[in-house]
């Protein structure tokens, strides 16, 4: 066999969260470039003819849209229902959905906190366990996070991203400890500086931008598309031997 078929996703399905814009868009893309099927979900997706799905549909495969509050427990548990109803098998599930609120600490209110918990760490966690169900039964499947530099480190302004982000490296390690042996690999990509929505505010920030820049041993901010690569990896037959591995692509930034 060679060595580019254990990257081949051809009958494969993939629920991409976070989907419509940015690092999920590209990773939505990325796999259905390799041969995936795509189930896409944000808060606004579109649900006919988004930019997603026109680039997942540009290379012949399927794509179907939801809208979900990851913000509402009772959303998320009727997106579940209503997902696992049409797509009895979701080979591989990608927890990108991911929101930020920044203040600083002592001016963080709790509507912020209470947020971004919800929408970074308790929905994927829910989301993982129900659609991981299934995987075990089946003995296979592939489950990838979205960690952060802010998984390692305490950011700033940012305390509810932070201990989110944290508890994503931790439910990634807690996950592969109990499915490795059943079948499942889950692990985590941990984005560096990227140039997305996220960023726009430290961006905007001369000397903040300034500082980050001077960190970073690539010289740039991450683009989105640098995440093809490792999501289609870490997705396919290639990463079978890899669990509970948070994989930092970050331009170098963790190895200063």
């Amino acid at each position: 066999m060679s060595v580019l078929n254990l990257f081949n996703l051809k009958g494969k399905t993939a629920l991409v969260t976070g989907c419509k814009r940015g690092i999920g868009k590209a990773m939505a893309e990325a796999l259905a470039e390799a041969g995936a099927d795509i189930i896409g979900v944000s808060a606004s997706l579109e649900l006919e003819n988004s930019a997603v799905e026109q680039s997942v549909k540009a290379v012949g495969r399927n794509f179907s849209a939801y809208q979900c509050d990851f913000n509402d427990r009772s959303s998320l548990k009727a997106f579940i229902e209503n997902v696992k109803t049409a797509h009895p098998v979701i080979d591989i599930l990608v927890n990108n959905a991911g929101t930020i609120l920044r203040k600083p600490i002592a001016e963080h209110p709790d509507e912020y906190w209470d947020e971004v918990i919800a929408v970074n760490q308790t929905a994927p966690f829910i989301l993982t366990r129900e659609i991981g169900k299934e995987m075990i039964l089946r003995g296979s499947g592939k489950v990838i996070f979205t960690a952060s530099l802010l998984t390692f480190q305490g950011g700033i302004t940012v305390p509810g991203y932070a201990a989110s982000k944290g508890a994503v490296g931790q439910l990634t390690k807690a996950f592969a400890n109990e499915w490795a042996s059943k079948g499942v690999n889950v692990n985590a990509i941990a984005p560096g500086y990227i140039s997305t929505d996220n960023t726009t505010a430290l961006r905007a920030d001369e000397d903040r931008s300034r500082s980050i820049m001077e960190r970073i041993p690539a010289g740039r901010w991450g683009e989105a598309a640098d995440f093809k690569g490792p999501t289609v990896f870490l997705a396919s037959e290639a990463s079978n031997y890899m669990h509970g591995t948070v994989m930092t692509v970050d331009g170098g930034w963790m190895g200063r």
